[in-house]
Parts: structure tokens; C-alpha cells; sequence
């Protein structure tokens, strides 16, 4: 059985590199993932980061798939971003009840579940 330090080292990089990944990050599952989801989860421009304390990351299960990303232009605010090669599309981060009712995840209905063929067409082919 793996350590700790070897599944940590064994993880995907991701597509984003992680000098751009800031607090608050998810935290989780550090396994690559088996297979390529159906969806993934995509930030909208609706996005405001919860000023600073986002509701999706909290609920993300993959270690540094969601991440803060600042924005320069106006700090201290920024934004939620996903990495397409981590996500594992579990819809977590967008849970809602009937009717549209807040349960989970982003409250301001700024995360989409877009099919893979059409992130692919943006970010190239994912192997996985």
C-alpha cells in the first residue's frame, strides 16, 4: 500500500500550475482520477468568490481541483477557478434540491456542468 507522500506524489499535476492555485483550495482525494466524466464543472463570470470564503470549495472532494484565483486588477476580491484535468464531475460543488432550492455548493448558480467534448474543445483532448 502507498504512503501518504508517494499518492500525494503520484497525483495529477493538473493543467493549471500550482503556483497559481491560492487559499482556499479544495481538499480531498488525491488519486488520479480512473476514468474521463461525462461533465465537467465550469465557473461562470457570475462567480464573486464569496468574499474569500466560497461555499463550493468546501464541498469539492478533490484536493486542489477548485482554487482562489486573485484579482489583479482589483484586490483584495478574485474568483473560484476549476482545473478540467482534476475535476472529477461529481456535481457536488452545484448540489441543489427541487425546485431549484439551495442545498450546497454555490449559491450564486455560478458553476455549470458543460458535456467534456465541448471543455475539450477550449482546453484540447484529456486522455483521462
Amino acid at each position: 500500500m502507498a504512503t501518504e507522500s508517494e499518492a500525494v506524489r503520484s497525483a495529477p499535476a493538473g493543467m493549471v500550475p500550482a503556483e497559481l492555485k491560492h487559499e482556499p483550495k479544495s481538499k480531498g482525494i488525491t488519486t488520479p482520477r480512473k476514468k474521463k466524466p461525462k461533465e465537467l464543472a465550469v465557473i461562470t463570470e457570475c462567480c464573486t468568490g464569496c468574499a474569500g470564503s466560497p461555499a463550493c470549495v468546501e464541498y469539492c472532494p478533490v484536493e486542489d481541483c477548485m482554487f482562489w484565483v486573485p484579482d489583479e486588477d482589483h484586490p483584495p476580491f478574485g474568483r473560484i477557478q476549476v482545473d478540467p484535468i482534476l475535476c472529477i464531475g461529481c456535481k457536488k460543488c452545484t448540489s441543489k434540491g427541487p425546485d431549484g432550492a439551495f442545498l450546497d455548493g454555490c449559491p450564486w448558480d455560478a458553476i455549470v456542468m458543460v458535456d467534456i467534448a465541448e471543455v475539450e474543445k477550449v482546453v484540447g483532448a484529456m486522455t483521462f
